[in-house]
C-alpha cells in the first residue's frame, strides 16, 4: 500500500481503531493502578506522546513516557504499562517489557504480531493486534485510539474518547480539501529550508509528529519547541537567525490568553529574522479534534515536501542500516 493511500485513508484508519478497540476484552483491569508508563519509539511511540497530552488535565495519576530501553525505577505491581511497537520487534521496548515484568507490573501490549505478540501469549498479557504491513508511522490512528481505550478501561480516563474521535474523523473528510491545500502550502514553505515547530504544551506531541514526518517521510531535518518554554532560550537564539529557517506556529481558538501575547511577541520578532512565518490554524471542537486536523495537515505537507524533493517517502535504508549494525552486538 502506498503512503498517498495511507495518508489518504487516516479518517477511516481512525474509525478502524474505534471497532477494535470495540472488541478488545481486557483480562484484568481491577488492580490498583498508581501510575502509568507509556513506552514506544518513533512512529510506534509517537500516539503515547499525543494522548499523553490529551489526558494530562484529566488521569488521576501520573503518566509517564519512556523513549527508552530502561523504566524508572518507581514501576511496581501498581504501575500500568502500555507499550507499543507496531512490528513488534523494537528492541528498546522488549527490553523495557521484560524489565517490567520483572516488576510485576500490569502490561498491555499494542503491535501487530513480532516478538511483543509472543511476549504477551507466553506471559498472559493483553495485546491488542492492529493492521500489519504497513510503515509505523502511518498506523498512527490505531495507536491513539487504542491507548485511550486502555486508559479508558483500567480508569485512568473517564471513557474512551470514542466520540470525539469519530467527530474527528468526520472533520477530516468534510475539510479535505482545505486541509490538502494548507498541507501543500506548507510543504512548499519549508522546501529548501529548515522546519521549526512552534506549538502551546496541549500540542507538543502533534508538533513532535511534524518533525518527524518531515524527517521520515520528506527526508528533511526540522525542529520544534512549545510556547512558553521557547520564550526562556530560544527566543534568544532568533537573534542568529535568517532566512534558512521556516517557522512554523500551529494555533488554535483556545490559546491560554498569555500565551496568546506570547505568540503575538514571538511571531513579530521572529519574522523580523526570517522574512516570512507560517500559521497553521486548526479547526475543531475538541482537543482531540485540533489535535487530529493538525495531524492530517502535517501528513499532506510530509507528503507534498517528499515530492518537491523528490524524494523516496518509504525509504527509511539508514535506520534499517543501524538495525542490521545493532543486530550484530550480543
Amino acid at each position: 500500500m502506498s503512503m498517498l493511500k495511507l495518508i489518504e485513508d487516516f479518517p477511516n484508519h481512525i474509525i478502524e481503531g474505534i471497532e477494535i478497540a470495540n472488541q478488545t476484552n481486557f483480562t484484568n483491569t481491577k488492580n490498583n493502578i498508581q501510575n502509568v508508563v507509556l513506552c514506544g519509539m518513533g512512529g510506534s511511540g509517537i500516539g503515547a506522546k499525543i494522548v499523553s497530552d490529551w489526558v494530562r488535565s484529566e488521569a488521576d495519576v501520573p503518566v509517564t513516557l519512556v523513549a527508552d530501553y530502561f523504566l524508572p525505577d518507581f514501576v511496581s505491581e501498581n504501575t500500568l504499562v502500555i507499550a507499543s511497537s507496531y512490528s513488534g520487534n523494537t528492541e528498546e521496548t522488549m527490553q523495557a517489557l521484560e524489565e517490567a515484568n520483572s516488576k510485576r507490573a500490569n502490561i498491555v501490549c499494542i503491535c501487530s504480531g513480532g516478538k511483543m505478540q509472543g511476549f504477551c501469549s507466553e506471559n498472559k498479557y493483553d495485546a491488542i493486534i492492529v493492521p500489519s504491513g504497513r510503515p509505523p508511522r502511518s498506523a498512527l490512528a490505531y495507536s491513539i485510539v487504542q491507548i485511550l481505550n486502555i486508559l479508558s478501561a483500567y480508569n485512568v480516563i473517564s471513557d474512551n474518547k470514542a466520540e470525539s474521535l469519530k467527530m474527528a474523523s468526520e472533520l477530516l473528510k468534510k475539510d479535505i480539501d482545505a486541509i490538502k491545500n494548507k498541507g501543500n502550502e506548507l510543504a512548499e514553505f519549508l522546501f529548501k529550508k529548515v522546519g521549526i515547530f512552534y506549538s502551546e504544551p496541549q500540542h507538543e506531541g502533534v508538533i513532535v509528529r511534524a518533525r518527524q514526518q518531515v524527517n521520515e517521510n520528506s527526508k528533511y531535518l526540522a525542529w520544534h519547541h512549545t510556547i512558553p518554554e521557547m520564550n526562556h532560550n530560544e527566543l534568544v537564539g532568533w537573534g542568529g537567525g535568517d532566512k534558512r529557517f521556516a517557522p512554523v506556529f500551529f494555533e488554535t481558538d483556545d490559546v491560554y490568553f498569555r500565551n496568546e501575547v506570547r505568540y503575538d511577541i514571538s511571531k513579530k520578532a521572529i519574522q523580523e529574522k526570517c522574512g516570512e512565518i507560517f500559521i497553521v490554524k486548526s479547526k475543531g471542537e475538541s482537543l482531540i479534534e485540533k489535535a487530529m486536523y493538525f495531524i492530517h495537515v502535517i501528513d499532506w505537507c510530509s507528503y507534498y515536501l517528499s515530492e518537491l524533493n523528490n524524494a523516496d517517502i518509504i525509504d527509511i535504508a539508514i535506520i534499517d542500516h543501524l538495525k542490521g549494525e545493532l543486530s550484530k552486538v550480543k
